[in-house]
């Protein structure tokens, strides 16, 4: 494994605890404040609807960096969401303004059933549906074919960032650099943490899951009834019926392997590469990182500090992890 990079992030004492970090970033309190410091990236944005391929369609926001008119930018800086996220994730927002700010073309892309598209594709989100964020992307650069493409992703979205960057070659894609913060690791270690973990974390995913799933069935009545899926009472039980259910997994295990990026899931990586990650994160336990594969493209930054996608240094501004996130795509 590569010798972790030398950054660290060492936030005031009021903002170190790892539960503060953790929910300060998709705090509702602050959405006014990140809001008017991102309103020129809203502004610019305008609604793509994406062709991933096999029929599948996932929507997001495109911001020109100048005009707010689809143009061909230099750089574009496709932005994936953590689960039950969306594009208009706070983290999302804060990323996206700073980068606008320098002069990138920014695209918050949406997972299925995600930032309300529900309707857009029949099928049920799950976490294995990698071929079409894949096709997404690819579909994305063929409309700018040169601009130089870099992908950040938080949480679930970093994991599909890795799993990404480790099929571009294959899919035809050109892609500069990727940066994953907290990325999901091992779903089976996260998904035990969250169970036994501080039950706010489980409740919040639980209250956001089901209130996508009422979204799903409203918006496909004659395909789906939750009321079962939506009785359980855990994040495992409401999962494990999900995978029996609605994909072609045999069993949770193998559902939840599908998208670990263990062993040598990202062997493939070939873009350079960056997980940042912290060792206090509640959700993604740091042991797990000796478990991935290391080709030489890929760096690590594990922090002592952050939480889970925290990184806060300050309520106000872009953030610790918003600069770096600038550093490292500018580098491309």
């Amino acid at each position: 494994m590569n010798p972790p990079a030398p950054e660290s992030f060492e936030p005031p004492a009021w903002l170190a605890n790892r539960h503060v970090q953790s929910v300060m970033p998709s705090l509702p309190l602050r959405r006014a404040a990140v809001e008017r410091r991102a309103k020129s990236v809203i502004s610019a944005s305008q609604q793509l609807i994406l062709d991933a391929g096999d029929g599948a369609r996932l929507m997001g926001w495109y911001s020109d960096p100048s005009t707010g008119k689809r143009s061909e930018p230099q750089r574009l800086a496709v932005l994936l969401h953590g689960w039950e996220g969306s594009s208009e994730s706070l983290y999302v927002l804060s990323v996206a303004q700073s980068l606008h700010e320098r002069g990138f073309a920014v695209m918050r892309l949406n997972l299925r059933d995600h930032g309300g598209s529900h309707a857009l594709n029949e099928g049920l989100f799950h976490s294995c549906r990698i071929a079409e964020v894949v096709g997404a992307v690819a579909r994305l650069q063929s409309l700018f074919p040169a601009a130089r493409l870099s992908l950040a992703g938080f949480s679930l979205g970093g994991n599909f960032a890795l799993r990404i960057g480790a099929r571009a070659e294959a899919a035809g894609m050109r892609i500069e650099r990727i940066v994953a913060v907290c990325p999901v690791i091992d779903p089976a270690t996260t998904l035990a943490a969250l169970e036994s973990g501080p039950a706010m974390y489980r409740h919040y995913f639980m209250l956001k899951w089901r209130r996508s799933l009422r979204a799903k069935q409203a918006a496909w009545p004659a395909s789906y009834d939750f009321s079962e899926l939506l009785g359980e009472r855990s994040l495992t039980a409401m999962t494990e019926r999900m995978v029996l259910k609605y994909t072609d997994f045999p069993d949770l295990a193998s559902y939840l392997g599908g998208y670990a990026i263990t062993g040598d899931a990202l062997a493939g990586l070939q873009m350079p590469a960056r997980i940042i990650t912290s060792g206090d994160d509640p959700m993604i336990l740091a042991r797990d990182l000796k478990r991935i594969a290391m080709p030489a493209s890929l760096e690590l930054t594990l922090t002592a500090r952050g939480g889970h996608c925290g990184y806060m240094d300050a309520l106000r501004g872009p953030s610790w992890i918003d600069r770096v996130i600038v550093q490292d795509l500018l580098q491309s």
